[in-house]
């Protein structure tokens, strides 16, 4: 249990934080993170130079060598649309599979979970990610569809993954923001959670897909999931536009929440708001959590050697504030 030692008073954070007034601390009731690296996938998709196979392979390598149990390998979708990801099956098939990790792949639409369960079973997802906005904006424009027509799209994939023993992992984007609309409320936001647990998802997760939530505002989205998921099926996912995702995660840390994805080296970034920075770095939240006493089964050392290798191959430093600082003290 993680113990912050403090000389004030502080609010009663609901779920999370117990105040023992004799000794001046609080105990969070995290004590170990589930952490998602959605690199290889969610970062690497927006990047514009082709990346090899063999370059995306190495990377889960590194990321489940430095002890990462969860990793978001690749999406099945039409290489029209995301070329960077034409080579999903070369890569699922490259993988050296180790016991205790968890491999998720994106398929927005029944092909793609088609695509991917065509493979040997060997070759497998162990769980996929479906998307759904909470912004009736975002969704018109990025997919032209409505949020109901979206969610009825998903609901043949849940029923096909669940059918073939395969776990479903919801991620709700523009949770706390939308570049169309603007605010997004915590009623839209159960709104997309309510129709994604009525056709089936097993996990939801909150976006904050282009980066403008503040700790107060992700509090409330993230109580809205709570009413209709329990807490071991619900995550976040936030983006470091405006600097915020440390904050934000700590922000869930006080509610009990204990799953988030993070991407190694800061990969990643959002197409639809300008100057968007990406995910937030697997590194940052990891220096964070061990800093908090909280166990991750992340060698941090490793994990900074895989992103300093993915940030070499697209030719240039990692985003990672940790990263960089690590690196820089093993130079000097």
């Amino acid at each position: 249990m993680l113990a912050i030692a403090s000389g004030s008073r502080h609010p009663h954070m609901s779920g999370g934080h117990n105040f023992n007034r004799q000794s001046e601390t609080f105990v969070m009731a995290v004590d170990r993170v589930k952490l998602v690296d959605v690199g290889p996938r969610d970062g690497l998709q927006n990047e514009k130079q082709p990346v090899d196979a063999a370059h995306k392979i190495e990377l889960v390598h590194r990321l489940q060598a430095a002890g990462v149990r969860e990793i978001e390998v690749t999406s099945f979708v039409s290489p029209k649309w995301v070329p960077q990801m034409a080579d999903n099956a070369e890569v699922m098939a490259g993988i050296r599979r180790e016991a205790g990790v968890r491999y998720s792949v994106l398929t927005p639409n029944l092909k793609g979970l088609e695509a991917a369960l065509a493979a040997p079973k060997a070759q497998w997802p162990d769980e996929i990610v479906v998307f759904g906005a909470a912004s009736e904006a975002f969704s018109q424009r990025n997919i032209n569809c409505s949020i109901a027509e979206s969610i009825e799209r998903f609901r043949p994939v849940v029923a096909a993954a669940h059918a073939q023993g395969i776990k479903v992992r919801s991620a709700i984007s523009c949770a706390l923001g939308c570049p169309y609309q603007g605010e997004v409320t915590p009623d839209e936001v159960e709104r997309v959670v309510v129709l994604m647990k009525g056709i089936g998802v097993d996990h939801c997760g909150v976006a904050d897909t282009i980066g403008v939530g503040t700790p107060k505002r992700v509090q409330a989205a993230m109580a809205r999931a709570l009413k209709h998921y329990p807490i071991a099926e619900v995550s976040g996912h936030f983006h470091d536009t405006y600097g915020q995702a440390l904050a934000n995660i700590y922000a869930c840390l006080e509610m009990g929440i204990s799953s988030f994805d993070t991407s190694i080296a800061g990969l990643g970034g959002c197409p639809y708001a300008k100057g968007a920075t990406g995910n937030v770095a697997t590194e940052d939240v990891v220096y964070l959590l061990h800093g908090l006493g909280i166990d991750t089964g992340i060698d941090l050392d490793r994990l900074v050697d895989a992103g300093a290798y993915i940030s070499e191959v697209l030719g240039r430093a990692p985003v990672s504030r940790a990263g960089k600082a690590l690196l820089s003290r093993r130079a000097a």
